[in-house]
């Protein structure tokens, strides 16, 4: 990753960057929030397309990965990184800030605001394998879940579904509906969407189980904390138009047409780094 980094680096600004990753499109949920709330500022978005998915990857392969990226970030002149993965935030947010010093603001599934939400006492959580069996989700259940009962669903295949953009087709349906009725059936009315991917598909999952079933995610959460973390830092942009600036490790060409359809503006291009 480091001597494409060398390669790449084109762009000199007196503007600080945010340095964005996750396994694929979905960390573009977060982009999108954070870019609503700082147009002025410089982004960085890395794609790891040629590593999708990591909800069923190692903790090891999940850390190695998010070192390269991060490392990245960094020779693109990032001093900031958001980690807009839930997976890669479980398996290696700890190990990041123990190897570097810039902040590193990190995911994790909106099971506060979900328990906050319920009139029926039961949370749904659609996520990763990985994201589900891991100590910080664990400790997350104790901190917060109180007397509400919190049933989990893992979700194998749906980041695939979403990666080819297929986001209302028969199959994504159908792994929707297999994935959400135990939850239902349990009495839960609110659901929380513990993967960047599951936000992109919401307008799917909402028409699928109606307006009485609320859906929560943590990325203006995340967007609210990149905030704060810059102005914290005196990183906060105070004058430009902004930019965006997007990194894949797989097809660009295949990221420019889905990243530009679910961030509802043109993405113009994408540089294929390691």
């Amino acid at each position: 990753m480091s001597r494409p980094a060398r390669n790449v680096r084109t762009e000199t600004s007196a503007v600080p960057a945010i340095g964005v990753f996750d396994s694929g499109v979905g960390g573009l949920s977060v982009l999108k929030h954070i870019r609503a709330r700082l147009p002025r500022q410089r982004l960085l978005y890395v794609a790891d397309s040629g590593h999708v998915p990591y909800g069923g990857k190692t903790a090891d392969y999940i850390r190695e990965r998010s070192l390269k990226l991060t490392q990245f970030l960094l020779e693109q002149g990032a001093p900031v990184v958001v980690v807009a993965c839930n997976t890669a935030t479980a398996a290696a947010a700890a190990t990041l800030r123990e190897r570097f010093t810039i902040p590193i603001v990190a995911m994790e599934p909106a099971v506060k605001p979900a328990v906050a939400a319920t009139r029926s006492g039961v949370v749904g959580v659609l996520a990763t394998v990985g994201t589900l069996e891991s100590a910080k989700f664990a400790a997350l259940l104790e901190q917060y879940a109180g007397d509400v009962e919190i049933i989990t669903q893992a979700c194998p295949g749906l980041v695939e579904q979403v990666e080819a953009g297929e986001i209302n087709g028969a199959a994504t349906r159908a792994l929707l509906a297999r994935y959400t009725k135990p939850l239902l059936t349990r009495g839960a009315d609110t659901l929380v969407l513990g993967c960047t991917h599951y936000p992109l598909l919401a307008r799917t999952i909402g028409a699928y189980l109606g307006p009485e079933v609320q859906l929560v995610d943590s990325a203006t959460e995340t967007a609210r904390e990149v905030t704060a973390t810059l102005a914290a830092h005196g990183l906060a942009a105070a004058r430009g138009p902004g930019s965006t600036s997007f990194f894949v490790t797989d097809v660009p060409d295949r990221f420019v047409k889905i990243g530009s359809r679910f961030l509802g503006s043109a993405v113009d291009s994408a540089v294929r780094v390691e």
